[in-house]
C-alpha cells in the first residue's frame, strides 16, 4: 500500500513510522531484525531505508595507499524485501542522485516495482566528504526534481533510451525532503520553498522534514509550504538526542538551531545515560504536541537503535 494510502485511510490518526540504515557490509541483517521487532508493537505502516553513496576506502598496497570506491552499507532493496516478507510491512526505499546514474537508478526501481514495493524517497543526496559542494556523477541527477521526474516517467510506462507506447507502467508513491531550517545550500527558507514546490509539481506525493527540535519551526514551515501552493502531507521527522556530543554535531552537520532549554538540560547532565533520558522526553513532549496538532505521521530517525525510539512510542500509541 502506498504512503499516501495509509494517510487517508487513518481518518485522520497519527501514525507511527520509523527509518533505519542498512548494517555495513560484512555484518548480519538479524542485527536489525533486532532493532525492529521492539517497534513492531506500535504497528507501523511503513519503515524506511536509508540508502548510501559510494565513498573512498584506502588500502595499503605496496607501501602506498590505494583509493578504492565502495559502498559501505549496501544492500537497501534487499533489506525493503526482506522487512516487506518478514513483517508484512510496507517499506520505502531511499533513491539517491549522488553516486547513481540515471541508468542504474532505473535498475534499481525496476527491481523495486518488481518486488511489489511502490513507495520511494528520492533524495539528491550530500556531497562526498572530499567535496565542497554536491556533485552529480556522470549520468547522473544534479537534482531531486529530476529523481522524481525520472519516477513519475517510469509510473508512465516511458523507460531511458525507450518511450514506446504499451510499456509496463510502474505505481510508485514518492516522497521528498522538506527542510523547516531550510537545506544548508538554500541562500533563504524562501528559496528553499520554491525548491521544494518544483518536487511536489514534478511528482512528490508527501514530504518527510528533516528532524527539528522546535515545533513552532515545523508549524511555520508547513503553513509557508501552504502558502507556496504546497499541499501534499507534510511528515515531520523526529530524532531523539542521544549522546553530549550531539549539541555541537547536528548543528554543524544539518545546520539547524537546538532550544536553549535542551541544551541546559543536556549540559547539566553527567553522562550519556542521563542525556538519553533528556532526549526521550523532549521528543515525547514534542511528539505529543505533534499529536495533538493532527499531524499525519510521526517519522522517527532511529540511526539503527531502537530503546530509545520505544521508550518514546510507548507513550503515545
Amino acid at each position: 500500500m502506498k504512503v499516501t494510502d495509509h494517510i487517508n485511510k487513518a481518518n485522520g490518526k497519527t501514525l507511527f513510522s520509523f527509518e533505519i540504515i542498512p548494517p555495513k557490509k560484512g555484518n548480519s541483517i538479524q542485527q536489525l531484525y533486532n532493532n525492529i521487532d521492539p517497534l513492531m508493537e506500535f504497528n507501523p505502516p511503513f519503515i524506511d531505508v536509508t540508502t548510501s553513496r559510494e565513498e573512498y576506502l584506502y588500502i595499503e598496497k605496496d607501501g602506498l595507499l590505494d583509493r578504492k570506491i565502495t559502498r559501505m552499507r549496501p544492500g537497501t532493496v534487499g533489506i525493503c524485501a526482506a522487512i516487506k516478507h518478514k513483517y508484512d510491512v510496507d517499506t520505502v526505499p531511499h533513491v539517491l542522485c549522488g553516486g547513481f546514474t540515471k541508468e542504474e537508478t532505473e535498475y534499481l526501481l525496476v527491481d523495486c516495482h518488481y518486488l511489489g514495493i511502490n513507495n520511494v524517497m528520492a533524495l539528491r543526496g550530500d556531497a562526498m566528504k572530499h567535496q565542497q559542494y554536491f556533485e552529480a556523477c556522470d549520468g547522473g541527477h544534479q537534482f531531486a526534481k529530476g529523481l522524481v521526474e525520472q519516477i513519475q516517467n517510469l509510473n508512465k510506462g516511458q523507460y531511458l533510451h525507450d518511450v514506446a507506447e504499451g510499456h509496463d507502467k510502474a505505481d510508485f508513491c514518492i516522497g521528498v525532503a522538506g527542510y523547516p531550517e531550510k537545506h544548508l545550500e538554500a541562500p533563504s527558507l524562501k528559496t528553499d520553498l520554491k525548491r521544494l514546490k518544483q518536487k511536489v509539481d514534478a511528482g512528490a506525493d508527501y514530504v518527510v522534514t528533516q528532524m527539528f527540535f522546535d515545533n513552532q519551526k515545523y508549524f511555520q514551515f508547513v503553513e509557508a509550504a501552504k502558502a507556496e501552493g504546497i499541499n501534499v502531507p507534510i511528515i515531520p521527522g523526529i530524532k531523539p538526542l542521544a549522546v553530549k556530543r550531539h549539541l555541537q554535531l547536528l548543528p554543524q552537520v544539518f545546520k539547524i538551531d537546538l532550544p536553549e532549554t535542551l541544551i541546559e538540560a543536556v549540559e547539566s547532565c553527567k553522562d550519556n545515560k542521563a542525556v538519553r533520558q533528556v532526549g526521550v522526553e523532549w521528543a515525547v513532549q514534542q511528539s505529543k504536541e505533534l499529536q495533538q496538532a493532527g499531524v499525519p505521521v510521526l517519522h522517527y530517525y532511529s540511526m539503527g537503535k531502537s530503546d530509545n525510539v520505544k521508550a518514546i512510542a510507548s507513550q503515545l500509541f
